[in-house]
């Protein structure tokens, strides 16, 4: 008997991530998360499974656990494969996670590092006999986590009980970040770490953060990235740098800047020669690489040299909160300048490319290896880049682990953990199709519920994406599971705005928030009203961060909706740009673009400043969904975290006074002690929480 996916799936899924592939390519070790059933607590250890046939008869892989810590999270294969490294928070001691180590085959694991305030990510030296690691630097010996709480609801000071409240003083403008939580005047950096002794050496420092290191072929030097530039209290851009390991007793030199010509950049890799840097990263002003980058050939004394054009996104991570994925250089026996190997997104599909480097400019020749259909957010590779893991979504399947060889690109599905609950729990089927607006072609996608049939009338509601650059992906999205679980259609769109249909396209919604975004959603939800099964009469909106925005947007320009449920919106402007955590950088570019009058986007709203604030106020207030709460009819429900750095509760809490004001049909639910990302990372009863708000909403107004 099958029952529908409820509110409750977090409970019941687990996630398949983070692979390393060991140097032969025999074996992969991945990272498998879960909700303990009977502490609601999440967990996460790592799993070790065969790249190859086991030999149980079947042909069919048998993942089994490997380490047996509640939290341990990115393992790494040493290069000569016999340790695995890998990040640990150990429950008798302090809740900030270091380097631990176990050797290749099995055994017990034993902890490397003690660094203060914990290890972020690490990379083995080509040797085996040390690691590039970072860590947080606080002055003073301050502590990184003092008094503040953190997105699952626990407080950042470990000091017990006993421990008195610091103040916090502030001398910059990034002190704070939704996802890592309170900065202060603390930066991460490089450390030496020896895998023999322990011995520990801070090799970079300064008001900046040091994050990605990656050895050069011949253990000589250490690429990373770094954001030293002069705007970076304001602009989150980085830059790629270069250090000489010094050695035992020496001091680290001044590193060396290689990535001249880039405004941000957030993954390196060596060439084969060691001589060149292979980096993901942007040209243009104002352009971050999360929305649209490139990967380009870095060299000293040279101007860089791009090898992609924007027909493809390559998949990068976050400098500081997330390691950037994998690219791997290769040598060749051609007339070229070898292949490289990696993850790029195309209208929201994820594949492995290979790309031939050209000896001499121009592009290079790209190939995909994988067909697509899918969401890839992990990748590892052997020494020889001959076997590739992958960590693939689908929108039938969460996660799951598949091995591809590089050459022949046959790929064998390696773990299967959600088959069993999901074959009781059918999932939504998906259906994707094209509403073209000012030559633009825009993107939607339509679940159905299970058990879909067009001689019926589905209520409808229309889900939107955050950023305005995020992106809906051939990916198995829990909401849209959950809301077509209670038997509703969900249009999925990305409208102008959104990244993986490159740069003109993301570039598009630059100043123009609530403009053609929203005519683009309007059309798509025209075109899916016309079908006989869609019951118009039937419709509701859902939106987190700029997807909340749009909702409040929505709203308050159509009576369409019979109800709407906003998650952490932004609804005014004008006090998210002093309020949030990226408002200055992020809502000088987003916001002041072409509302500004066309003016530079390096500082336009401090530039308008100075000519008035009324003129900026009417701007902004006419392109904030506060400004049309007179308007709406629409029965409205506010989700927002307590603790949200980056779209503030004060944001839900205006719209809400407002609208209780005006007699609207309002209500609002606060989760404590949650940040922006508490969808994904927050306790599991919160978040089922939120899904299980959002549907007793529509379920009472459609």
């Amino acid at each position: 008997m099958t029952n529908p996916i409820g509110a409750n799936l977090f409970r019941h899924l687990t996630a398949v991530g983070d692979p390393t592939v060991a140097p032969d390519g025999s074996r992969c070790a991945y990272v498998l998360s879960w909700i303990d059933g009977d502490t609601s607590e999440g967990r996460s250890r790592i799993y070790r499974v065969s790249l190859a046939d086991d030999g149980n008869g079947d042909g069919k892989p048998e993942p089994s656990p490997f380490t047996r810590g509640n939290a341990d999270s990115h393992p790494r294969y040493s290069p000569d494969g016999a340790m695995l490294a890998f990040l640990r928070v150990d429950e008798g001691t302090p809740a900030r996670r270091q380097v631990w180590l176990m050797p290749s085959d099995g055994g017990e694991a034993g902890q490397l590092t003690h660094l203060p305030n914990g290890a972020r990510e690490f990379a083995w030296a080509p040797d085996s006999a040390r690691l590039a690691v970072v860590a947080d630097v606080c002055p003073d010996d301050g502590d990184v986590d003092s008094g503040f709480r953190r997105n699952d609801g626990s407080m950042g000071n470990d000091g017990g009980a006993e421990s008195e409240p610091k103040v916090r003083e502030v001398r910059r403008i990034r002190y704070r970040h939704d996802a890592i939580g309170w900065r202060g005047d603390c930066h991460f950096h490089l450390f030496l770490v020896d895998v023999k002794t322990g011995e520990t050496a801070q090799i970079t420092d300064g008001d900046w953060d040091d994050t990605a290191p990656t050895w050069s072929p011949d253990g000589s030097r250490i690429a990373f990235i770094s954001g030293r530039s002069e705007a970076r209290d304001v602009t989150a851009s980085n830059e790629v740098y270069v250090v000489d390991v010094p050695g035992a007793g020496e001091s680290a030199p001044e590193p060396e800047l290689w990535s001249q010509g880039l405004t941000d950049a957030a993954a390196v890799a060596w060439s084969p020669d060691g001589r060149r840097l292979l980096a993901a990263g942007g040209q243009g002003e104002g352009l971050t690489v999360l929305w649209q980058a490139y990967l380009y050939v870095l060299e000293p004394g040279r101007p860089p040299r791009r090898l992609t054009d924007d027909s493809i996104r390559p998949c990068l991570g976050y400098p500081g909160i997330f390691p950037p994925l994998e690219l791997r250089w290769t040598a060749d026996d051609g007339d070229g300048d070898g292949r490289i190997l990696f993850l790029a997104d195309a209208a929201g599909e994820t594949r492995l490319y290979a790309l031939d480097v050209p000896a001499g400019d121009g592009l290079g020749s790209l190939a995909p290896l994988t067909d697509g259909g899918e969401l890839l957010s992990g990748i590892a590779m052997d020494a020889g880049a001959g076997r590739v893991a992958l960590t693939a979504s689908n929108p039938t399947s969460p996660s799951d682990l598949h091995g591809v060889a590089a050459d022949s690109g046959v790929r064998q599905r390696l773990t299967a953990h959600n088959d069993a609950w999901l074959a009781e729990h059918p999932p939504a089927t998906m259906e994707k199709f094209i509403v073209e607006r000012d030559d633009f072609d825009v993107e939607c996608r339509l679940y159905h519920p299970p058990g879909f049939d067009a001689a019926r009338q589905y209520p409808l509601v229309l889900e939107i994406h955050g950023g305005p650059n995020g992106a809906f992906y051939d990916s198995f999205v829990p909401w849209h599971q959950v809301l077509a679980g209670a038997g509703y259609l969900t249009l999925a769109v990305n409208p102008r705005g959104s990244s993986t249909y490159g740069e003109e396209f993301v570039n598009a919604v630059l100043g123009d928030w609530g403009g053609d975004d929203y005519r683009d959603l309007m059309a798509a939800l025209d075109e899916v009203c016309e079908r006989e099964y869609v019951d118009s009469e039937r419709l509701g909106v859902h939106g987190y961060s700029y997807g909340g925005y749009m909702t409040t947007w929505a709203i308050g320009h159509t009576q369409r909706f019979r109800a709407a449920v906003a998650g952490a919106p932004c609804i005014d402007l004008w006090s998210m740009y002093g309020t949030s955590d990226i408002a200055t950088g992020f809502g000088e570019t987003q916001w002041a673009n072409r509302l500004a009058g066309g003016m530079s986007i390096s500082r336009p709203l401090v530039d308008e400043l100075e000519q008035g604030v009324d003129s900026l106020a009417y701007r902004l207030l006419q392109r904030s969904p506060i400004t049309f709460a007179p308007q709406v009819d629409t029965p409205v429900l506010l989700l927002h975290g307590e603790d949200d750095a980056r779209c503030p509760i004060g944001q839900s809490e205006q719209y809400f006074q407002v609208m209780k004001r005006l007699g609207k049909e309002v209500e609002m639910a606060r989760f404590p002690g949650c940040g922006h990302g508490f969808l994904r990372t927050g306790h599991v009863a919160l978040r089922q929480g939120y899904l299980e708000r959002m549907l007793g909403w529509f379920e009472r107004w459609l």
